[in-house]
């Protein structure tokens, strides 16, 4: 099996490597919110990297409060591992990732959260900036939320 490959983000692999650093983060809550924030992925062991973003989430009412949230990424085999950031780390999902029309990658994963379905997106594009898609639905949760990031100077 081919290991999917792209210029601007190499082998899926590799793409935890080419996540290193700050990212400007753009999110739609489809009809709930949306948020203008930085995200970070900092090194930290055995291909691992500490994500952390902060931001201003915009209610549909108006409100505005401060948000952020934290992972940890993992580089596997053909693209990576998600974990919540807790003791010890819990796995939200894995990705794998390949070639898709046009020349992104892509990958999909699903987490079951109690009776709440978590299927999730991911898209690295050619212009260097990686969209990812969260849809959720269960008797506790119903939303579709996309974020783009692009990488800051």
């Amino acid at each position: 099996m081919n290991e999917a490959t792209i210029d601007s983000w190499g082998g899926s692999s590799d793409v935890t490597k080419r996540l290193i650093g700050s990212w400007s983060i753009d999110r739609v809550i489809v009809s709930q919110a949306t948020m203008q924030g930085i995200a970070t992925f900092t090194p930290l062991d055995r291909g691992r990297l500490a994500y952390r973003e902060q931001g201003h989430l915009k209610l549909a009412n108006g409100t505005i409060v401060q948000a952020e949230r934290e992972y940890v990424f993992s580089s596997s085999k053909g693209g990576f591992k998600v974990f919540f950031r807790e003791n010890p780390p819990r796995l939200f999902h894995e990705i794998f990732l390949s070639a898709s029309t046009g020349g992104a990658l892509s990958g999909r994963a699903r987490h079951l959260c109690k009776r709440d379905d978590y299927q999730s997106a991911y898209m690295f594009l050619l212009d260097g900036t990686f969209v990812v898609r969260h849809v959720v639905s269960g008797p506790c949760k119903g939303y579709t939320m996309d974020t783009t990031y692009t990488r800051r100077s």
